[in-house]
């Protein structure tokens, strides 16, 4: 399947736009095309070697009232690519309401592997941000996914304070909807820091290992967690549900620093995947 095959709608109105592809050449994976438009950055410090990395960003470091970015993505037969943020994705105030959002097209042809791994969300008090991201798998092909948010600003006391944060994630194998993901928290339902909606929590984050490639870290992440003693009040909680061809991790922490240790932590297989441990170093 090709990128121009995916019905897209209204979202081609997107202001910034990323584009990048990987094949397979000699051996290699390698980007073969590259591009972006502002305020999205997209930067290749690896573009070539057992897997591709790249990193988007934003001009100006996040997102502004207004800006709707896209990101199209494609991974050809047996290449590897992992895909990053430079840092968290900073959604800021929105006092006018205009759309704020992001999407992700990808599409993994046979044998291929894509890992993708942005730093989590951090939307600001009065922000309204709106996430849309379909990763289509041919058969055989694997995926890694994080995808998580934080509470925003907790430091400056701007917990839970935005007004609108939604994120879905549909994963499509051999054209068939496998996986779906979805969460919208409104300001208009309640009070977003209530005990009933996220209370002591500063961070939640949605991790998916799926595809054949990757059946047995998935079986291990899922062994893992169910074998795991249940601390009540704990400040870091985890859950694991088996998915078709995969694993779902659900965790959520009071320190989001902690959330990113235990993401990292059982993720570390995905280092003799891509040929390097990508957070180790950014670059």
């Amino acid at each position: 399947m090709k990128i121009s095959e995916i019905d897209l709608g209204t979202e081609w109105a997107a202001k910034g736009r990323a584009h990048l592809e990987v094949e397979l050449v000699f051996g290699e994976s390698t980007a073969t095309s590259a591009s972006a438009t502002s305020p999205l950055k997209l930067l290749t410090p690896c573009s070539r070697g057992k897997s591709v990395w790249a990193y988007a960003s934003n001009f100006g470091g996040g997102l502004v009232a207004g800006d709707e970015t896209r990101l199209d993505l494609r991974v050809g037969p047996e290449a590897r690519c992992f895909i990053g943020t430079q840092a968290s994705t900073k959604v800021y105030r929105n006092p006018l309401q205009l759309p704020c959002s992001h999407t992700t097209q990808a599409v993994l042809e046979r044998g291929s592997l894509l890992v993708f791994a942005p730093d989590a969300v951090q939307a600001f008090a009065g922000s309204s941000y709106r996430q849309r991201q379909e990763f289509h798998l041919a058969n055989g092909a694997g995926l890694v996914l994080v995808d998580w948010f934080t509470s925003g600003r907790a430091a400056r006391g701007e917990r839970w304070a935005f007004d609108t944060f939604q994120s879905r994630n549909d994963v499509f194998v051999d054209g068939q909807r496998v996986f779906v993901d979805s969460i919208l928290l409104g300001a208009e339902d309640g009070a977003l820091r209530s005990m009933h909606r996220t209370g002591r929590f500063n961070c939640f984050a949605m991790v998916l290992v799926l595809g054949q490639m990757l059946r047995e870290q998935a079986a291990a992440l899922a062994g893992e967690i169910s074998s795991r003693s249940i601390e009540r009040n704990g400040a870091l909680v985890c859950s694991a549900s088996v998915v078709a061809e995969g694993t779902v991790l659900r965790v959520g922490g009071e320190d989001v620093e902690a959330v990113g240790r235990e993401i990292k932590r059982h993720l570390k297989f995905v280092g003799e995947f891509l040929g390097d441990d990508p957070w180790a170093r950014k670059w």
